[in-house]
């Protein structure tokens, strides 16, 4: 592909308090879960509004390093938001089939999530009284360390909506017609290990132990509901999201994302990125589309390449980024003057009937493959208004022609389709469609 997841909730009663401590010493670690945490209700919302002990400034989209990316809003945040450093993306299977249960989840992760972006633990420490001899409420980790802007951003696969013929949560037929399962293009070899999954999460952050951070709580908060399916940790962007940002490289060493939308483009995103006011289903609309693919970089045979083949592969200059025939990086693609099969024609909008997606993807090293190659690549995350004209269309060409496939192989895949954001106190991930 181109390398160019009835109450008041903020009031808490000593006797339920009693008795979700009760709870946790008859479940141990697992105490934690979801149930436990919805029986509590903690105050989320109130909490981060400053009652404890840091209270700390709200930022925007573009917050500065440090400070936090607000977590509510007519969309999710880590979508248009400015691209931050450090990726932890993870999926889960949903063990429970009581939609009661997964209902509790989310509703506790939403809470969790909102906390830990703006640099709280993930529990209130208020609602769970300091024991010894009991997990704490936090792992601990991101203790002193400023939010980072951090952003957690939730999606929903196709086997959450039907997992073979059975339908668990009674979802199937609101399962999105854009969220079909992505076809088998040529020269895939996807490791199911690394593929799918019912729920996932994508935290991104300026400090690694801050996206790590988030994940662990997640799915330490999620034990016996879900379960995690795979992970990828990910570094140094591969793309930018607004103009300011310069233009990341890749593990191939090429400029990667030039002609990315940018995420505070209204109309580009309205257009292209954002399920619109009139598309269905209604529980989508102000939500986009996830692809996510895992995409293994032959380093060593790109490494043996000449400059004048890479950059001909490519179709822009190396060191500069400038599309062929021109001399700056920004200059209009010129596709009379770009190589035949170059990657940069390939994969255009304005060959691919106007696709475009907006990419936020980052460079992995896994370690090594136990044959003496690194495991390296690009880990490709990219939202659209729906794949089927998005991905799927670009893809198709990709596969098919784009020399850049005798040095990259695509290993893990998945689609979600990531509902709008939580604005109202009272909300949380997914109630649109689960609500």
């Amino acid at each position: 592909m181109s390398i160019d997841p009835s109450g008041d909730p903020n009031e808490t009663p000593a006797n339920e308090l009693s008795a979700a401590v009760s709870r946790r010493r008859a479940l141990g670690i697992a105490g934690i879960g979801a149930a436990t945490i919805g029986g509590l209700g903690y105050a989320g919302r109130e909490a981060v509004a400053g009652t404890e002990d840091r209270q700390l400034a709200k930022g925007g989209d573009s917050a500065p390093r440090g400070l936090p990316v607000a977590f509510r809003g007519e969309h999710q945040a880590g979508i248009a938001t400015a691209v931050q450093d450090r990726l932890h993306f993870t999926t889960f299977d949903v063990k429970t089939e009581n939609r009661g249960e997964l209902v509790s989840l989310l509703q506790a992760w939403t809470r969790a999530a909102e906390r830990m972006c703006s640099g709280l633990d993930a529990l209130d420490p208020g609602a769970f009284p300091r024991i010894a001899e009991y997990p704490p409420g936090d792992t601990g980790e991101a203790i002193g360390l400023p939010p980072s802007r951090l952003t957690l951003t939730i999606g929903f696969g196709p086997s959450l909506f039907e997992r073979g013929k059975r339908d668990r949560f009674g979802l199937k037929g609101r399962r999105p017609e854009a969220l079909a399962d992505l076809p088998k293009f040529a020269g895939d070899t996807l490791d199911p290990l690394r593929s799918g999954g019912d729920l996932a999460v994508q935290a991104c952050a300026d400090d690694p132990q801050v996206a790590v951070h988030a994940i662990r709580n997640l799915a330490r908060i999620g034990f016996g509901t879900v379960s995690v399916r795979w992970s990828q940790l990910g570094f140094g962007k591969t793309s930018s999201t607004t103009p300011e940002q310069q233009t990341p490289r890749n593990l191939f060493g090429f400029k990667d994302g030039t002609n990315n939308p940018a995420g505070a483009d209204t109309a580009a995103m309205d257009q292209h990125i954002w399920v619109g006011a009139e598309d269905n289903p209604a529980w989508m609309r102000g939500g986009s589309y996830l692809v996510a693919r895992r995409i293994r970089m032959l380093v060593e045979i790109w490494d043996r390449t000449s400059l004048a083949e890479q950059e001909k592969i490519i179709g822009r200059d190396k060191r500069e980024g400038s599309p062929a025939g021109q001399r700056l990086e920004r200059d209009a693609v010129d596709m009379a003057a770009q190589p035949e099969l170059a990657h940069v024609r390939l994969s255009s909008p304005d060959t691919n009937g106007g696709a475009t997606m907006l990419r936020r993807g980052y460079s992995f090293v896994d370690g090594s493959d136990g044959l003496g190659r690194l495991d390296a690549g690009l880990f490709f995350l990219a939202y659209q208004r729906d794949p089927r004209t998005g991905f799927v269309t670009v893809q198709k060409s990709l596969s098919k022609n784009d020399v850049l496939n005798e040095y990259i192989r695509h290993t893990g895949s998945g689609v979600y389709a990531c509902p709008p954001g939580v604005v109202a106190p009272d909300r949380w991930w997914g109630d649109t469609l689960l609500g």
